[in-house]
């Protein structure tokens, strides 16, 4: 299983699979390199999909370093673990404000940045629901009561197959004789909870630090996180980005979904 240590020495894992354009692609706040299970087979890259400390298969480390400056960090040492120059970035939720930090403050290393359901404004509702849940072992004790619960309670996707609801399950859960266990550290709740202590920073800059790179934006269509107001406000600043709205997908969506795969492959395509 490959690893690579921090500067600050905290081991840290990655996938790195298929040959040609590297692409990091960047999970989501609890989540970890299965977030990209579903859409890794349909690009053409070299995919590179690291866990965040605390999270997935990587060392837990000192929950105040569970930070985006910190994870900033951490994805430009894994590039330099790798003898990478320059990478595209591929980024969901998390992710993508990890990529608009990496335009602020290493734009030399990217070749491009896909945003997967996030932007400079973050909706207080969405914001309020990941509080609630962060840290915090699900109720339902197996994997097949938490895929069915997701299939009847997250309303803001539609066809979905049990199937899908079950994949995501095991991957963010490890299911044991005392029921479901985070597949991250849950001290992760103190970091966000007391980094929405703070006022909360404008990231306009940040976004606007990714000019001149090939730009994607992939939003759901009923997404709680990111709003179409706010995507429009992105579109007006970036008239030359990509961007689609994935009918019947809240946050996020799974970028398998035809509408994603279409913006993907376009912006793929701008990279070369």
């Amino acid at each position: 299983m490959p690893y690579f240590q921090s500067n600050d020495g905290v081991p840290l894992h990655y996938l790195d699979e298929g040959e040609g354009l590297p692409v990091i692609a960047l999970a989501g706040l609890t989540r970890n390199a299965a977030d990209f299970d579903h859409v890794a087979p349909h690009l053409p890259v070299r995919l590179i999909r690291p866990d965040y400390r605390g999270r997935g298969k990587s060392d837990w480390a000192d929950y105040t370093t569970y930070t985006i400056p910190q994870e900033t960090e951490d994805v430009l040492a894994l590039m330099d673990y790798l003898g990478l120059d320059k990478a595209a970035i591929l980024g969901t939720s998390r992710g993508g404000l990890i990529a608009m930090m990496l335009a602020a403050t290493a734009k030399d290393r990217l070749i491009g940045v896909a945003l997967n359901d996030i932007g400079p404004e973050i909706s207080p509702v969405g914001l309020e629901i990941i509080k609630n849940y962060i840290g915090r072992r699900p109720e339902q004790k197996t994997y097949a009561e938490a895929a069915e619960f997701r299939a009847r309670n997250w309303v803001h996707f539609k066809n979905v197959p049990l199937s899908r609801w079950l994949a995501e399950v095991k991957a963010h859960y490890e299911e044991t004789p005392d029921g479901l266990v985070l597949r991250y550290d849950p001290k992760l709740r103190d970091a966000v909870l007391e980094a929405g202590a703070q006022p909360a920073p404008d990231l306009w800059p940040l976004f606007d630090a990714l000019h001149g790179l090939p730009l994607a934006l992939i939003r759901g269509a009923n997404s709680d996180l990111l709003t179409a107001a706010t995507a429009d406000k992105m579109e007006e600043r970036r008239a030359d980005m990509i961007r689609v709205d994935v009918p019947g997908r809240g946050h996020v969506p799974f970028l398998d979904e035809p509408e994603a795969l279409d913006a993907l492959h376009r912006w793929l395509e701008r990279l070369h």
